[in-house]
Parts: C-alpha cells; structure tokens; sequence
C-alpha cells in the first residue's frame, strides 16, 4: 500500500484544511438491514431515555400480571371433572323441573324444582363452611317458595329473579361491591366453565362402555321415528285409535327436554361455583389517596347542612307551619305529597352514594380526623333517615287521598328497605371496616321480597281502597275496573265487601284448579273456595255507583 492510500490523519474543525492538502475520501454507508428478523442490534441504552423516564416500562418489557388477571386465569385453570353424586343430582333436578315446571302455572311444582336446584351445591357450602353463603341460598330457597303461596304475577316474577339474584351472589362468593356488580358475568361465565367439566365427569363415569352408551342412543333414536311415522299413518287410518292417541300428551315432550337439560346444567354450575369459586369474589376497588380534612368536609357537611334544614322545614309542616304556603299555591297534602316523594327517593339513593365515596376518601390519619369524619357522615345518614320518614310519609297522605296500587306499595317497601340499608352503613360507620356489608345489603333486598309477599300486595290494594271509597275519604272515584284486575290473591278480601261491589269484583275472577299436585298453589286454592262458597251476579257493575 502506498502513503496515497492512506487517508490524511483529521483535523481539527476549528482549523481550516490546507489548501495544499486534498479532502478526505467518503467512507462507503453501510447498507439498512433488510426487513424482518435481523441480527442488528441496537447500543446499549438505545436512542430513547432510560426506563421510566416517560413513566412507563421500557419496550418490550413483560408487565407483571395483576390480581384480577391471575383470578381470571385460575378461574378457567380449574380441571378435573364433576363426580358421580352431582351428575347424578343434577341429572334428577332436571328430569324433575322437566316434568314439574313444564305445562303447569306456577306452583307446588316450581318451589320443589328451585330448592332442589341447590341439592348439588349446598355440600361443598357445608364443607367450606360459607355461613354467608349459606344464608343467600336459604333466602334463594325461601323466594321461590313464593311461587307456591301467591298467585299476582308480578309479585312472582320479582321473587324469582330476587332467588336467582341472591343464590348466584352465593355461589360465586361475591363480598364486595365489585364482585356483586359482577355476579351475572361471573355466574355466566361459571355455566360456560361447567359444561366441558359435567362432560369430563360423565366421560369418567362411563369409561369403556361408551359405545353401550352410543348403541343405546341410536336405537332410542330409531324407535322414536319408527313409532312417530307409524303412529301418524294408523291415527290417520282409525278413528278409535286416534282418539286414544290424542289423550297422551306429547306437544310437551321438546319444551321437557329443554327445560330438562337447562336446569340440569345450572344445578351442576352452581355446584361447579361452590366447589371453586371466582377468586374475584373478594377483590375490592383500589383505595384512592385519602383527602385532606378540609376539602373532604366542605362539600359533605355542606351536603349534611342542607338535608337537615330540609328535615328542619318538613318537621315544621308536618305540624301544620306552612298551612297557609300550600293554601297560598293551591295545593292540598296530597298533591304536596305527590310531587316530592320521587325526588326523596333519588335524594336517599344519592345519598348512599355520596356515603360510600366519601367513606374511601376520608381522611383517617390522626384521631382528629378519625372523630370529625364519622361524626360528619353519621349526621348526613341520620338526616337522610329523616328524608325517608318524610318520603314515607308523603306517600302516606298520598295514598290517603287517591288510593293504593301495585307500584306504590312496591316503591314503599324499596324506601323502607333503603332505610334499614341506611341503618346498617351507620352502624359499620362505627368501626370503619364492615366486610359484611355488602352481602347484608343483598340480604335487606331479599328480606324485603318476602316481607311484600306476606303482606299479600293484591289484597291490601283491595282494602285499602275500598274502605276509603266506603268512608268518603278517596278525593278520586273508586277505579273498579282496577281491582277486578287483580289478581286470586284478592279473592278472600274481595268477598267481605258490599254488594255490588262484591259481585262485581268476584265476576271477573277466573281461576282455574290445578291439574295435579304440581300445580297447587295456596292464592289460587283459597280463592276456589270463595267462589265456590258465595254467590255472585255476573252484571253487578252497572249497579256501583
């Protein structure tokens, strides 16, 4: 190599090059690396700042799972297969709801089927010793009940979505609001985590003698063609026979076999649920940074502030203090009562909310703090108790003057029950930690359902309006055509009034007996033998005045 090969040694940039002396030669580029896979690899520190200067791990790094996603992934981990005394159970529930609940109105029938639906799951409950849980299923079991006692099809359809609502909260083991928010995803996805497990576990059982099993199939497969295209040509060639073919009963058989399969399957996912609950069913929201004292109690003793001043103004009118006011914007207590009792009850709702907000942000470091936020949040749930007592009241004076119906007796006891769950907040307010809180709030519900159901809603209605049309005391016409609509459970009351009344209120009652013991229901029974016992005049009604 000669020295015109060799490159000149660099200057300095602050020296300008020599004129004498040639510019360095360009040094060759090396070409990008091609797409995809490479072996290039970046320095060491790369282009971008070090880890976490962006407040987010670096590229590429692996974020360590949280607790929910580990719930979540042991939750669809859970293997093995169901033993042989829950497929049995199961497989007896079902053929039982198949037979019992289909074709039949609601009944003796339904309350057998829906306690029987527990029998697989209640063990594992026991051996876990869930008393909690427990509790649920036995208020699931009593809701259901229901169905043989009363007959008002809205009373019935909300105790059986209260049954359904309370054994799922204690199958899935849900304690906290999170979780109980997340009941029906967590108990759909416990039916669909079910089915391979009943399969495995029917698989186990049957082990060499599942071409028996498949033998034994097709046949009953053949036979039910042979008999269903033979049986069609002779009832078409004889009368007679057709007539004997008639009386079995075989429209039912697909609906059976439906409901047959489905509540099999749901009596093995709740006991699939109880023997590996969601591990979710504990997992709480993430506690937020706590407040400082003054900015937490300047919105929630405002708040405080004006409920009792608005307590203070009810107690004033309800000792007639502002008589003249109502009289003033021409409006009775009734009407006064009217406009408000909606807004009372957002107002209590609300309150319940802003409560549980407050009660994480709550400042709670010095003792200080401790005593000025629970006295600042037990006033605010005792004010909004005396905005219950007020709300009831109003629909008191409500009812007084125009008369019950369905829904106000419903809404009634939802007050009523957002106070009991007003009184149970203040007393976990004591200690500030109360882990069973939220499944007694599912409790107050179900307690309510049942405290409605004995206090037999269709007949109170009946009473009620028409001892106030009979005193003078409803301001609106007595709406006959409204309690001819109720339902048998108003039967027994209905036939204590005068006639025409009475005549006129029985003559739209249609009750059917039961065709067998599934079908009996105690409203229904009764209401048969009032009809049976007191005579009635089909047009009565042209009489009432």
């Amino acid at each position: 190599m000669t020295d015109a090969d060799v490159p000149p040694s660099p200057v300095p940039p602050s020296q300008p090059l020599p004129s004498s002396q040639p510019l360095p030669s360009a040094q060759p580029v090396p070409p990008p690396p091609p797409p995809g896979p490479t072996a290039w690899a970046a320095p060491a520190g790369g282009p971008w700042p070090a880890a976490g200067a962006w407040g987010a791990p670096p590229l590429g790094a692996t974020l360590p799972p949280s607790r929910l996603a580990l719930a979540i992934s042991d939750f669809w981990a859970a293997k093995g297969g169901a033993t042989g005394g829950v497929l049995l159970a199961a497989a007896a529930v079902g053929a039982g709801a198949g037979i019992l609940a289909v074709g039949q109105r609601p009944g003796l029938g339904f309350a057998v089927v829906g306690a029987a639906v527990w029998a697989p799951a209640v063990p594992a409950l026991v051996r876990r010793r869930a008393v909690g849980a427990l509790g649920l299923v036995a208020a699931a079991v009593a809701l259901v009940g229901v169905t043989a006692v009363r007959d008002a099809p809205w009373l019935l359809a909300l105790c059986v979505v209260g049954s359904i609502g309370a054994g799922a909260a204690a199958v899935t083991d849900a304690r906290t609001v999170p979780a109980l928010l997340a009941v029906p995803l967590s108990a759909g996805a416990g039916v669909l985590r079910a089915v391979p497990w009943l399969t495995r576990g029917t698989s186990a059982r049957l082990g060499g003698r599942r071409r028996q099993v498949a033998a034994i199939a097709r046949s009953l497969a053949v036979t039910v063609v042979l008999l269903a295209v033979f049986g069609a040509l002779l009832v078409g060639a004889d009368g007679v026979f057709a007539a004997y073919v008639r009386g079995i009963d075989v429209d039912l058989a697909p609906a059976r076999l439906v409901v047959a399969a489905v509540v099999a399957v749901a009596a093995g996912a709740a006991a699939h649920l109880a023997l590996v609950p969601p591990a979710w069913g504990a997992l709480r929201a993430p506690t937020p940074r706590a407040a400082r004292l003054g900015e937490w109690l300047l919105p929630v003793a405002s708040l405080a502030a004006l409920v009792l001043g608005f307590i203070g103004l009810q107690v004033s009118a309800l000792l007639g203090g502002h008589r003249h006011v109502l009289a003033s914007a021409g409006l009775t207590y009734a009407e006064y009562a009217r406009q408000g009792f909606g807004q009372l009850m957002a107002v209590t709702v609300l309150t319940l909310v802003v409560v549980a907000v407050a009660a994480r942000r709550a400042p709670r470091g010095t003792r200080a703090e401790r005593l000025a936020t629970s006295a600042t949040l037990a006033v605010l749930c005792v004010g909004t108790l005396g905005v219950v007592a007020s709300a009831l009241r109003r629909m008191d004076l409500y009812v007084e003057a125009f008369g019950l119906t369905r829904l106000r007796v419903f809404v009634v006891a939802v007050e009523a029950a957002l106070g009991v769950v007003l009184l149970l907040v203040l007393l976990a307010g004591v200690r500030w930690r109360a882990p069973w809180l939220p499944r007694a709030v599912v409790g107050v519900a179900a307690v309510t359902l049942l405290a409605l159901a004995a206090v037999n809603p269709d007949g109170l209605v009946l009473r009620h309006n028409a001892q106030g049309w009979l005193s003078g005391s409803l301001a609106e016409p007595l709406d006959v055509e409204y309690l001819r609509g109720l339902s048998a459970d108003a039967v027994p009351d209905a036939a204590a009034l005068p006639e025409p009344l009475r005549s006129c209120v029985l003559s739209a009652q249609d009750v059917t007996p039961a065709v067998d013991l599934a079908g009996w229901n105690l409203g229904r029974t009764q209401a048969l033998d009032v009809l049976a016992d007191h005579e009635h005049v089909d047009d009565a009604c042209h009489d009432v005045p």
